[in-house]
């Protein structure tokens, strides 16, 4: 059951958390989030990370702030900006 794989099941009521994930082609988890059952997610923020990851996937060299929108502008990595981040990025 992939629930018990992601880590979101509950034993005691047989149901899953509200989760969300977003595993890249190459099966790689890049961001999930995770509630108790009495809280819901937010589905736009979720396509907004997606299309925010894709854009990544697509332009490496780019990297999207908070908030960020497709057509809206993106930063480049580098000490100076996102300090021991770009680092990992490069």
């Amino acid at each position: 059951i992939i629930s018990k794989t992601l880590g979101v099941y509950d034993g005691e009521t047989g149901l899953a958390l509200r989760g969300s994930f977003i595993i890249d082609p190459d099966g790689k988890l890049l961001a999930s989030e995770v509630n108790n059952f009495p809280v819901g997610r937010n589905a736009d923020e979720l396509l907004r990370k997606l299309k925010a990851f894709k854009h990544v996937r697509e332009h490496p060299a780019q990297v999207c702030p908070a908030k960020w929108t497709p057509g809206a502008k993106t930063l480049t990595p580098g000490r100076d900006l996102v300090g021991k981040v770009g680092d990992k990025l490069a």
